[in-house]
């Protein structure tokens, strides 16, 4: 049996890993589960699954777990020391999907100990890239991408040398208001930000693909996790959802990935990998299809996608700059302070702020170092957003 713990169990990630483990529960042993105000759900999950703990973000909800888990044998626990605890117990594979940047600390814990990280949480890469693959580099460690798109380019890297890469592209789908006119998204309202039109997500992962805040963390995850130039990275919106990525090589050849919008396919291809085993996911049916489409971007309707190659033009820790500023902007959003399109005004400004400061972005890349960033940059995200009010 392999031993596996999901941190972030309770998200849509880590909901989709379980729905995978559930069709097979002879073949893992369950050490941790984690995950935030979900307590009903990461008990039950927990009990289900017969983990060795079950931990809640939330150290005032440990009372709540503790009953929800009574009788059953799985220990609770809360907390930010309680998720780093976890992250050291042996696994032999670890789903990382933890929103934001509070799964950088319990990843780098997790790839100190040798394992397996299967790396949904793209802002560990953007905050601080090269300290995580480092750290997986001195442990012996491996890392394995499950961002859809991130999973298609390492597929279609599979027996090629990065050398032979000209270009990636990645592609987005534009979200809810991919077909809005300009003028109006300053008016979208929280809840038609957070419809997405192909996938099943959380909320916030919802309004990012919206805003495509998401799709310009990816690029400079693209960047930090396959090694490749800025310049070599290229967004395509692909309203479908069903060409995730492309590999272009410099002989011209173009290796793309298919597949239906189902995140159980790149969650799958971690779980087993080297292998392929069934998944339960749809199988295309390219004549029912028809065609598929791709534009450009424009970057008056996503301006985040502009910064995203700015933070990495500038490097240092503007990665851990923009994710912490972009985190705080959706946090106003979401609580009605301020509008849709502001959110990335509010990030620009943070950005142009923060990198006059050049003595703490080109800091040395350590974890304290990453979480003094991401604190002074959400202090400047509300002094921001509070200028615009």
């Amino acid at each position: 049996m392999r031993k596996i713990s999901i941190f972030g169990a309770t998200g849509s990630i880590g909901q989709n890993t379980i729905d995978l483990i559930r069709r097979d529960l002879r073949a893992y042993d369950v050490v941790a589960l984690t995950g935030g105000a979900n307590i009903a759900r990461l008990a039950a999950d927990a009990i289900a699954l017969k983990a060795d703990v079950a931990v809640t973000a939330y150290e005032e909800r440990l009372p709540d777990l503790r009953a929800a888990l009574e009788g059953s044998g799985v220990e609770a626990a809360a907390g930010e020391a309680a998720l780093i605890e976890a992250a050291t117990r042996p696994a032999d594979w670890i789903m990382s999907a933890i929103v934001g940047a509070a799964g950088l600390a319990p990843g780098l814990k997790a790839l100190e100990q040798g394992t397996t990280l299967a790396l949904a949480n793209k802002e560990s890469l953007v905050c601080a890239g090269g300290l995580l693959m480092q750290t997986a580099l001195r442990h012996g460690a491996r890392l394995l991408p499950v961002d859809s798109e991130h999973s298609a380019v390492f597929q279609g890297l599979v027996g090629e040398e990065i050398s032979a890469v000209e270009r990636i592209i990645i592609t987005a789908s534009g979200g809810a208001f991919r077909d809005w006119p300009l003028e109006d998204l300053q008016k979208a309202t929280l809840a038609e930000a957070s419809s997405h039109p192909n996938w099943d997500m959380g909320q916030r992962i919802t309004i990012d693909s919206a805003s495509m805040f998401n799709k310009a963390l990816e690029v400079i995850e693209t960047k930090e996790f396959f090694g490749v130039a800025p310049e070599q990275i290229e967004v395509l919106v692909h309203p479908e959802s069903m060409v995730h990525a492309l590999v272009g090589f410099r002989d011209g050849a173009l290796m793309a990935h298919l597949g239906a919008p189902d995140m159980r396919h790149a969650i799958g291809y971690a779980l087993h990998w080297p292998e392929r085993k069934d998944l339960p996911v749809a199988r295309l049916d390219l004549a029912e299809i028809g065609q598929l489409n791709f534009t450009a971007p424009d970057t008056a309707r996503y301006p985040a996608l502009r910064q995203a190659y700015d933070v990495m033009q500038r490097g240092g820790l503007m990665g851990a700059v923009f994710n912490a500023a972009k985190e705080k902007a959706l946090d106003l959003f979401i609580a009605g302070q301020i509008g849709f399109t502001e959110m990335a005004e509010v990030t620009a400004a943070v950005l142009e702020r923060m990198e006059a400061q050049s003595g703490l972005i080109d800091s040395a890349m350590t974890l304290d170092n990453v979480t003094e960033i991401d604190h002074l940059a959400r202090q400047e995200a509300e002094r921001a957003a509070a200028e615009r009010r």
